[in-house]
């Protein structure tokens, strides 16, 4: 598996999400600038941040620590994304669509991360 976060699937899909969710929470109410809109995009700059840094630690055991951080982080932008929508301030299209991209993203960084912890 490779240390290059620029060819990690899991980076790629993680890094369309930050844009997308910047994208997309630019339309909240000005009062969440501060509250559910600064929470959502720090989780999601996160996964993608975690990645890369993880990316750059020497050893296998720091490189999946920041891979858990960046998973925990993920499903963090997950559950906030489902508040959004609850609260009315996401539409239903978008929540679905990020919904099914955050468990995919999910998904594939359990198994990068099952399979790196096989090599310890």
């Amino acid at each position: 598996m490779t240390r290059n976060h620029e060819e990690l699937k899991v980076f790629e899909m993680a890094d369309a999400l930050v844009v997308r969710v910047y994208r997309v929470t630019q339309q909240f109410p000005t009062e969440e600038r501060f509250g559910l809109q600064s929470q959502i995009r720090r989780a999601a700059i996160s996964v993608p941040t975690n990645i890369v840094e993880g990316s750059a630690r020497a050893s296998l055991r720091d490189y999946i620590h920041f891979l858990v951080l960046a998973l925990s982080s993920a499903s963090e932008a997950r559950y906030l994304i489902d508040v959004a929508h609850r609260l009315a301030i996401l539409s239903k299209t978008d929540h679905a669509e990020m919904d099914l991209a955050y468990a995919n993203l999910l998904r594939a960084m359990e198994k990068m991360i099952s399979a790196l912890r096989t090599r310890l």
